[in-house]
């Protein structure tokens, strides 16, 4: 089988796995070409020196393909919309890996490769995004997994490989936590956060990237303000605002205020628990804020129902399920159920805490004149009928059983 692979599309990050794949494949699959892709999604300067490191271990060539724009716009907003979420993880590399494999597909078909290539590990969930979206735009195409059949068993026996072939990385044994970073989060797992009862070294030099511990942030609060159209965050502190801009700006803002740090145990599609620690500092900020002005804006019924669906939405994307005609019926009712959150959040950042200090929407549902404690054309008496007859059900179980136990 082996011979019959003469190109290879590699999915390519620069990390300690897609490092070591390059040598293995050209050793495993003799002779064959390596192309290299690399999908920025805003991890900014860990593409630095990319190409030279991609050709230096055996790639042929490399793709550095910029898919910000289509990572904010086709997968985060409709997630934001959705209010989309998997216990309590704001899905920062499940919405990554849809985009990427898309693309990886593309190039694949463009190069005539016979096979792509990932670097996922056999325990995790990305080779389940990666694999089910290359079955959705390239159902043909073989795919090679090499951690579910090469001999290497960790991540020390895979530096061991790496300092054998001359491979030169950026971590070491010390440092080597599993990382995933785009424009939306960083993850961290593996090593001492393995344990659950291991707290986190969040006041650590060089734990965080994106954020500082909430005891590190400033004692005095920041106020920001989001403005929204259909539900689309549009503009930030009065200032009209692409939605990129605006995630790396509140990833700043959010980030120096300890804003998005989530240390989770959470159930992997797989059937594992893992333990990991996410910043999402302008992310977590944007869905409190959507959350909060759905409160005006939403009727109870829509609002009730759309945080059901969002349970939904959640699992579909962390289960690698984004291009699925489920994920894109939800996307249009989200988008059905939003077309009325237009106006402005005021958000008041204090140390890891993000606090509501004001709501506005011309479309707003809330009724001062009818919610106030004072005086007002509300008739209270209509309240009796209401409970009479919403009560009857109740009224008419307890007389029943009262009935029969006597």
């Amino acid at each position: 089988m082996a011979k019959k692979i003469k190109k290879i599309v590699l999915a390519y990050s620069g990390g300690l796995d897609t490092s070591i794949i390059i040598p293995w494949l050209k050793e495993t699959y003799e002779g064959c070409e390596v192309i290299a892709v690399s999908g920025n999604v805003g991890q900014a300067d860990e593409l630095e020196g990319l190409e030279e490191k991609a050709k230096k271990t055996g790639a042929s060539k490399l793709y550095i393909e910029d898919l910000t724009h289509e990572f904010v716009y086709d997968a985060i907003l409709p997630a934001l919309k959705a209010g989309a979420v998997y216990e309590d993880y704001l899905l920062g590399t499940s919405l990554a890996r849809p985009i990427i494999a898309k693309r990886l597909c593309e190039i694949a078909e463009a190069e005539g490769a016979d096979a792509i290539c990932h670097g996922c590990t056999g325990k995790g969930n990305d080779q389940v995004r990666f694999e089910l979206t290359i079955k959705r735009f390239a159902p043909d195409m073989e795919i090679i997994a090499p951690w579910r059949v090469w001999d290497l068993k960790s991540r020390d026996e895979e530096i061991d490989y790496a300092e054998a072939h001359n491979i030169p990385l950026r971590i070491n044994r010390e440092t080597n936590y599993s990382k995933d970073k785009n424009l939306w989060h960083l993850s961290h797992e593996g090593l001492d956060l393995e344990d659950p009862a291991n707290e986190p070294t969040y006041e650590k030099d060089g734990f965080l990237e994106m954020s500082v511990s909430p005891i590190n942030a400033p004692d005095k609060p920041t106020y920001i303000t989001i403005g929204y159209e259909a539900g689309v965050p549009v503009s930030l502190n009065g200032e009209k605002i692409d939605l990129v801009d605006m995630i790396l700006k509140l990833n700043e803002i959010g980030g120096q205020n300890g804003i998005g740090l989530l240390d989770i145990v959470e159930n992997r599609l797989v059937g594992m628990k893992s333990r990991g620690v996410y910043e999402t500092p302008g992310g977590t900020i944007l869905y409190r804020a959507s959350q909060a002005l759905e409160t005006i804006c939403l009727d109870k019924l829509t609002a009730h129902k759309k945080q059901e669906l969002a349970i939904t939405y959640g699992e579909l994307v962390y289960n690698g399920l984004w291009y699925s005609p489920l994920r894109e019926a939800l996307a249009a009712f989200t988008d059905k159920a939003v077309e009325h959150c237009t106006g402005s959040v005021k958000l008041k950042l204090y140390k890891g805490n993000i606090i509501i200090a004001g709501l506005e929407s011309p479309y707003s549902l809330y009724s001062e004149d009818i919610a106030t404690f004072a005086e007002s054309d509300y008739d209270q008496s209509d309240s009796e009928g209401f409970i009479n007859l919403f009560g009857l059900p109740t009224k008419v179980q307890g007389i029943v059983e009262r009935k029969n136990n006597h």
